[in-house]
């Protein structure tokens, strides 16, 4: 997501930070090019124009045109006021007991796959969700619902088939709901593909009946400036309390998320990214404006590691590299450890200055050849690679669909990795014996 626009504003970025004083001018320049750069990642351009003049006001301001690093200055700027027009700090859930939320948008924007990745989100934050199916225009949406319920262990209110009248559902869900005991309930309504008056009126008779602490806008980020037109049409009707952005992950330009925040002055409090059930997470302005300006997330990234990788795995990396004993085997689980944290693409994001080398350097394709050929290696090769004689090389290539040369590359580069974690395991143990040593400035 945002890499037409994080491209170009690091170009900015680069030609500002090659000066040693900035002129006035240099501001000028780079702030025109900062406008186009927004309007084609299709942000709202009233959004935009007002970005781009609060940016000037400070960014032309004496101390940062006369500081020692004016364009690290003025990088801090963009960050601060980017950061605010996400909307500053991350805004949480409003949950009273039963927590009651009501999602809204229009048809195709994930409405129903969002509330069944919200219901698993609450879960793990120790919450007991419940989602309750009021979709009664699309055939299938109830049955969706129940599916993605299942699998996510949630429990699901469907009403019966010939059921029309969603405020009778809701009444039948409250009941249904005090039966259940859960202490959050999730509304998925239905849509259409175009906003109108039967839909929003239904929906304002169904808010009124729930009285919901949140009624959260689904958004497909892809929309571009459709989105802020929708947003402010459905804020206007039945008063948001915020955003829930979808398909961030295929969206290169990502300008309805710098847009809806300022347009509906409600914040976004979580974003899709990825088709993937758990690919969902809380939206973190400050976290995504740093990715924007390619300064990375490492919050997020140590975070996601926390979530994928169990405090016995990392004990167990630990053991392997202070012993030198690592092998293929444990290649091959830490390889799928990092495919557990989600596509390599957004983990390489994450972390600061990586966003070139992810696009040039680092091929998907690529890695699942190497996941092929470890897994066409018998457990003991895997544990013992210096047995990998030719014939067996030919034999692991010939199985993974790979060359020997593939293979023969891949070995090297493993023992390489093997003798750095050998001299760091070293290293290690050198430096736990000079503090038992008590040598001065290592205890």
């Amino acid at each position: 997501m945002f890499s037409r626009l994080s491209d170009k504003l690091q170009e900015v970025f680069k030609d500002l930070r090659g000066h040693g004083r900035i002129s006035e001018q240099n501001v000028v320049d780079a702030l025109r090019e900062v406008r186009m750069a927004l309007l084609e990642a299709d942000v709202h351009f009233r959004v935009a124009k007002e970005f781009v003049a609060r940016v000037k006001d400070k960014a032309l301001g004496e101390e940062v045109l006369r500081s020692v690093t004016p364009g690290q200055q003025i990088v801090k700027i963009f960050h601060d006021e980017l950061t605010s027009l996400l909307g500053g700090d991350a805004s949480p859930l409003n949950l009273a007991n039963p927590g009651r939320i009501l999602m809204v948008g229009l048809n195709g924007a994930g409405k129903t796959t969002s509330s069944a990745k919200l219901a698993r989100w609450l879960k793990t934050q120790g919450k007991a969700p419940l989602l309750i199916a009021c979709d009664l225009q699309r055939p299938a949406a109830i049955q969706q619902l129940a599916t993605l319920g299942e699998q996510i262990g949630v429990r699901v209110f469907q009403p019966k088939p010939d059921k029309k009248d969603v405020l009778e559902v809701s009444r039948e869900a409250a009941v249904w709901c005090e039966q259940e005991g859960g202490n959050v309930q999730i509304y998925d309504t239905a849509g259409r593909q175009e906003i109108d008056e039967a839909l929003v009126e239904e929906l304002r008779r169904l808010k009124d009946a729930l009285a919901p602490q949140e009624v959260l806008l689904v958004c497909d980020a892809a929309t571009g400036q459709q989105a802020v037109s929708v947003a402010e049409h459905f804020h206007n009707a039945l008063g948001l309390t915020g955003i829930v952005l979808t398909k961030l992950d295929g969206d290169a330009r990502g300008g309805a998320a710098l847009s809806l925040r300022e347009v509906t002055k409600q914040p976004i409090k979580f974003a899709g990214v990825g088709e993937k059930i758990d690919q969902f997470e809380p939206f973190y302005p400050e976290r995504l404006a740093g990715r924007i300006l390619g300064m990375g997330d490492v919050v997020s990234l140590v975070e996601k590691a926390a979530e994928a990788i169990t405090e016995e795995d990392a004990r167990r990396m630990e053991e392997k590299m202070r012993t030198a004993s690592f092998d293929l085997n444990d290649f091959l689980h830490q390889f799928k450890l990092l495919r557990r944290m989600g596509p390599l693409e957004n983990v390489l994001g994450m972390l600061p200055g990586m966003d070139k080398l992810k696009d040039s350097s680092i091929d998907e394709r690529q890695l699942k050849r190497v996941e092929a050929i470890v897994l066409s290696m018998t457990p003991k090769e895997r544990a013992r690679p210096d047995i990998l004689n030719a014939r067996r090389r030919q034999r692991v290539a010939r199985g993974s669909g790979s060359t020997v040369s593939e293979v023969n590359n891949l070995l090297l580069r493993f023992n390489q990795m093997r003798k750095m974690m050998k001299k760091a395991g070293q290293m290690k143990k050198l430096m736990a014996q000079a503090r038992r040593a008590g040598i001065p400035g290592l205890s």
